[in-house]
């Protein structure tokens, strides 16, 4: 079958189906628990159908009339010089998405998106220059995981990644269903089985949907990106802000930590004389003093739009924060060679 048609044809995804829903769906075609359970693990070992050696032929030719295992394609990958690898995904409808492996000294990270383009329109961030295309399906969310784990010579047993961050191409509380669904699929003990405390959800701050998170009682971890305290200053590079005050934001943090007990992230790209100043660090101080929460700054990735600032100003704003008191580090710089680091993907070829 030609990776294109699964897509016209709309057969079933079977990594968007968990372990009891891939049997049900066996049942219903006459095929027993035990071959759900062997096409379940083979799915999540990025095989197609041809690939799964234990399947009689005659099987595989049925299952390709039902489903499809193999959501989507690797177009290229780009290395680099940190070690950083960036790979261009065409999902089976032929739009394009791109999830970065940040390789560090305590496990393999995966970014992956969870939209085809963005519809926030941050001013900082290339993935929605161009809008949103179309969300994407809990299973080709965990493709993503599925495939470069494959890739790098992983498998169900011995996985290479250990931890996952919700932190590539579009908005993941935008794409709430199937965000929410991959977090179960994702954490199922017979699939891929990853610890809600490996994985990072990062919202440019969707009130309502942070509550509805914390409200389901995951303990994933929650960033938010803030880039300003100052709701007139975040405006003008956040349109959600003129929706949602910082104030309700952060408010909506500290439920979501009552909640889940997990500390939650403020990711916050320093701007050339935008959110570097003195009145800037002790508002943050303000607003963040009773929230158990980590500051993570980012030197910005430059882009048309907005100028980062020197590692000279960086320091002096990370240290001046430090001074008052609240935890904060700034984030490594990975993959920016090859357009792969924090604001830089923008489904290119």
């Amino acid at each position: 079958m030609l990776f294109e048609e699964a897509w016209e044809i709309k057969y079933m995804d079977l990594l968007d189906l968990n372990l009891n829903e891939t049997i049900e769906e066996f049942k219903k075609i006459g095929l027993p628990s035990y071959r759900a359970k062997q096409v379940y693990a083979w799915a999540r070992k990025y095989a197609d159908f041809d690939s799964m050696s234990d399947l009689p032929k005659d099987l595989r030719s049925k299952l390709k009339e039902h489903f499809v295992s193999i959501l989507l394609a690797s177009e290229k990958e780009l290395v680099s010089k940190d070690g950083t690898v960036k790979y261009l995904f065409k999902l089976n409808d032929n739009n394009l998405i791109e999830t970065v492996l940040l390789k560090q000294s305590y496990g393999n990270t995966l970014c992956v998106s969870t939209q085809a383009g963005c519809k926030m329109g941050c001013v900082f961030c290339r993935s929605g220059f161009n809008g949103l295309i179309r969300n994407l399906t809990a299973g080709e969310i965990q493709a993503q995981v599925v495939a470069v784990n494959a890739l790098n010579g992983g498998n169900l047993e011995n996985r290479i990644l250990t931890n996952i961050v919700l932190m590539g191409i579009g908005e993941p509380l935008d794409n709430f269903e199937n965000t929410v669904k991959f977090l179960h699929l994702i954490g199922e003990e017979q699939g891929l089985n990853f610890s809600m405390r490996n994985i990072t959800v990062s919202t440019c701050g969707l009130k309502d949907k942070i509550i509805a998170l914390a409200d389901l009682n995951f303990s994933c971890n929650l960033a938010l990106s803030l880039h300003s305290p100052f709701d007139e200053v975040r405006e003008t590079i956040m349109p959600i802000a003129k929706k949602y005050k910082v104030s309700e934001l952060i408010e909506s943090l500290r439920y979501y930590f009552e909640k889940t007990k997990r500390r939650v992230l403020i990711e916050y790209a320093l701007i050339d004389n935008l959110n570097n100043r003195e009145e800037d660090a002790q508002e943050l101080k303000n607003l963040l003093k009773d929230l158990c929460c980590h500051i993570n700054l980012i030197n910005l990735n430059e882009n048309k739009n907005l100028k980062g600032v020197s590692d000279e100003k960086a320091l002096e704003f990370l240290t001046t924060l430090q001074n008052l008191g609240l935890s904060v580090t700034m984030r490594k710089k990975s993959g920016a060679d090859i357009d792969g680091a924090c604001g830089q993907l923008a489904l290119r070829r």
